[in-house]
Parts: C-alpha cells; sequence; structure tokens
C-alpha cells in the first residue's frame, strides 16, 4: 500500500525522455487551457452558474459550483506546474465527467466532446502522477 506522500507526489519512472517530454506538453497544455479557457470565466461565481448546479440535483449548490469553478481554475494551473498532480487530475477529471454526463447528458457528442477530452487528457496524470518534470519532483525527493 503506497503512503499518503507516494500518493499525492508519487509517478517517477523509467520513461524515456520523448515520452517524459510528451507528456509535459499534454500537462501543461490541459492545466493552461482549462483554467484561462473555462475557469477563469467562472469567476466571480454567480447566480446563473449556482443554479445550474442546482439543476443538476447537487445538494449546497454553492459548494459544488465552487468546487467545480476551483477544481477547472486552480486545479488547472497546478496541474500545469505538476503540483499536486494526481489529486488536480483527479479532480478535474471528476468535474469533466460531471460536465458530459450531467450539463450535457441529454446533448448529441459534439457538445459533450469538450468535457470528454479534458477527462481522457487528466487520466493518465492520474494513474502516472507528473513524471520528471514537475514542482511534484520536489517533494518526491525529499
Amino acid at each position: 500500500m503506497p503512503s499518503l506522500k507516494q500518493f499525492a507526489f508519487g509517478g517517477a519512472g523509467p520513461a524515456s525522455t520523448g515520452s517524459e517530454l510528451g507528456l509535459l506538453g499534454l500537462r501543461v497544455f490541459t492545466g493552461l487551457a482549462l483554467a484561462l479557457a473555462h475557469g477563469v470565466g467562472k469567476f466571480p461565481i454567480s447566480g446563473g452558474f449556482i443554479d445550474g448546479v442546482e439543476d443538476l440535483g447537487f445538494p449546497a449548490p454553492v459548494v459544488f459550483a465552487w468546487a467545480a469553478a476551483l477544481s477547472e481554475l486552480v486545479g488547472g494551473l497546478f496541474l500545469a506546474a505538476g503540483f499536486l498532480t494526481r489529486i488536480s487530475a483527479f479532480l478535474i477529471l471528476a468535474t469533466m465527467l460531471v460536465a458530459a454526463f450531467g450539463v450535457h447528458g441529454g446533448d448529441g457528442f459534439a457538445d459533450q466532446e469538450k468535457a470528454f477530452l479534458y477527462a481522457a487528457a487528466t487520466l493518465p496524470f492520474v494513474l502516472a502522477g507528473c513524471g520528471r518534470v514537475g514542482v511534484d519532483q520536489l517533494f518526491r525527493q525529499n
């Protein structure tokens, strides 16, 4: 059973330099695109966004609206930096699945696609962490 430190900051392995660079590019682009194109626009949290969360059936819609907005903005920035990568990626993944199946559940695939792409892009980081290049690496070495 991995320790809490290994779970939160782990993920270094014997990957090639090319695969590390590819994952770094995916992580930075995904995190920044999510934070800047979607997370920033949710602030300040408005009644319309909260009403939308309430319509999905979530209890405490204000809390869940904040959680969704923070996962996109702060989680996206953390993902880009490789900080608490697995946790950030998991929260983004959960938020994107709610967006795909909840917000856009009755819509066609074209409307769900963006949420599915963000979910798919974060899954490798939930499983593997940030890799060798990221803030997590600083904590992993100590």
